[in-house]
């Protein structure tokens, strides 16, 4: 109950401070860095200070994920800014009720560093998407942790593309790219040997201030006969002005009836409120 009290005051303050105009993505991903839900984009995160150009404002995002069939309830809190108008850096701090489970205090952290490495449309061109790579740092304080012999530290890397397609009727967003990861569960319970998987995004946008997409990220084999679920999400995103952006979506983290194999959490909602100051 203290964490809906707290994810829904977060709403409603980033409402009544809103001005005009219109935000946009990237929003603050679970993990901090500039993105969607789970997965990061190319793009860096923050709107630049007048007449400053090596730091941009902060960003803030809050995510709280609700899965009913197994109880869980998930809360993120993030802020990210960027760098010499190329290096990203974020920072996430999770809270998940897993009383079914039998863990219902779980307390995540991630650090995490993104460099763009190649423009949108860079030579002069209209095709050539963003390129960038990150790292993650994360550790969590899971009762799970040890008794699956888990560490409670690791860290993830990536390498993502990403490019706003603005040659069809509607404006579309592609993203996608390759994970190197040794998460258990997103890192929520753990950490053990590393797998790579593919992650992508796919978003329309149909006005000028709503994106509506779908996101995929391949579940990690992180060695020991573990296997995370693939994780995907169905989503509507409101630009309400040039700072705010609210979220909806419904959120699919595997089969429950799957136990351990692979690592499925069952399906549910997502609300975000995302803040560009």
């Amino acid at each position: 109950m203290k964490k809906h009290i707290i994810t829904l005051s977060s709403i409603l303050f980033f409402v009544f401070i809103a001005s005009s105009a219109i935000g946009g993505v990237p929003l603050n991903n679970l993990n901090g860095s500039g993105g969607i839900a789970f997965n990061p984009l190319a793009f860096t995160s923050g709107l630049q200070l007048e007449d400053v150009n090596w730091i941009t404002k902060p960003q803030v995002g809050v995510w709280y994920a609700k899965l009913p069939e197994t109880k869980i309830e998930w809360s993120s809190y993030s802020l990210s800014l960027t760098l010499a108008d190329r290096v990203e850096l974020g920072y996430s701090y999770n809270l998940v009720n897993a009383r079914k489970y039998g863990d219902n205090n779980i307390q995540a952290s991630s650090v995490g560093v993104k460099i763009r490495l190649l423009d949108e449309n860079a030579f002069d061109t209209v095709w050539v998407p963003a390129i960038s790579i990150g790292a993650v740092y994360k550790h969590t304080d899971s009762n799970t942790t040890d008794l699956f012999g888990l560490d409670h530290s690791g860290a993830e890397y990536y390498i993502v593309a990403s490019k706003l397609i603005t040659q069809t009727p509607v404006p579309v967003l592609l993203s996608a790219g390759l994970l190197r990861s040794d998460e258990v569960v997103y890192g929520l319970v753990g950490h053990n040997h590393y797998g790579t998987s593919f992650f992508a995004n796919i978003d329309v946008l149909p006005a000028q201030n709503v994106a509506v997409g779908v996101e995929y990220r391949q579940g990690i084999k992180a060695g020991d006969g573990i296997e995370n679920a693939d994780y995907w999400d169905a989503h509507v995103a409101w630009f309400v002005n040039d700072h705010l952006t609210l979220v909806g979506a419904y959120v699919n983290t595997g089969n429950k009836d799957k136990g351990f194999d692979p690592l499925g959490l069952g399906d549910g909602f997502v609300l975000s409120a995302q803040y560009q100051f």
